[in-house]
């Protein structure tokens, strides 16, 4: 995992933050939850050092600057939710990953086939899940957004109700907390266009009925004739660097059953109608 900035705290919510994150510990995984305690508290160190280590602006001349802190701050707000899935075939093998160093991959949620949700990094906290990214104008998601791997190998599982049920009221919480946008809810292929596929096949509708992600409408009106389709796409938030790879991508989250590189009049059709929900 790679090294975070964080904001600077008082010592009062360094010490609460520590207790939370420690809180969770069971002996089945007393090894793992060892380690987290520890890089927490090192984390801690890191936010509660006054003045701050190393962030001198000027370290020539540290006479002509000082430290004061300031009452006014916060810790980091998750602003997006990144669905995937785990392209393995279960929840343990997927535990098991995220305690590889050297995969050197976490999400902050697994939700499994039967609808168990395992929490495995702190909201407030950044974790490795979206990689190399893009949305909109946001080049680092893994900063900004909630990451939740769904248990499905990708290939030819079918999306369980109690997995899908589960995945509902927990974005219903985290929207709640964290006032997440109706259309910062969106899948992992979505922001790494030609790169990930995931989720496939996966139920946008129904999350778009709960009031998570936009979907398009039962009857489309169509677009005027000098409808741009690649502004479209850059608009709703796709990066269209790789064209091709950003048009898969809108097909795989809204089509799904066709997801050649191409859009053809139907896919034109749904892509203006989602275009003007944004």
């Amino acid at each position: 995992m790679s090294s975070l900035n964080f904001p600077k705290y008082s010592s009062v919510f360094v010490v609460t933050l520590i207790i939370f994150l420690s809180s969770c510990g069971s002996s089945k995984y007393a090894a793992t939850e060892k380690i987290y305690k520890q890089k927490s508290k090192d984390f801690s160190k890191i936010i509660s050092s006054t003045p701050p280590v190393g962030q001198l602006y000027d370290s020539l001349s540290a006479t002509n600057q000082e430290w004061v802190g300031s009452v006014n701050f916060g810790i980091r707000k998750p602003n997006f939710v990144v669905i995937h899935h785990t392209a393995q075939d279960s929840l343990a093998q997927t535990i098991k990953t995220f305690f590889s160093t050297k995969a050197g991959t976490s999400a902050h949620y697994v939700i499994s086939r039967d609808g168990k949700v395992v929490h495995m990094v702190n909201d407030y906290l950044r974790a490795n899940h979206a990689g190399v990214s893009k949305w909109g104008k946001d080049t680092d998601l893994n900063s900004s957004s909630i990451g939740i791997e769904l248990d499905n190998n990708g290939i030819g599982d079918v999306w369980q109700d109690a997995q899908i049920n589960s995945l509902i009221k927990l974005l219903a919480t985290l929207k709640k907390a964290y006032n997440i946008p109706t259309a910062n809810f969106i899948g992992h292929a979505d922001i790494a266009p030609g790169r990930k596929n995931d989720p496939k096949n996966f139920p946008w509708k129904k999350l778009a009925d709960k009031g998570f992600g936009f979907w398009y409408d039962d009857i489309l009106k169509n677009p005027p004739l000098d409808f741009n389709t690649e502004m479209a796409l850059k608009y709703i938030g796709y990066n269209t660097a790789n064209l091709p790879a950003a048009i898969e991508a809108f097909k795989i989250h809204f089509i799904q059953s066709d997801i050649t590189k191409t859009l053809t009049p139907v896919d034109i059709l749904v892509l203006y109608n989602v275009y003007m929900k944004y």
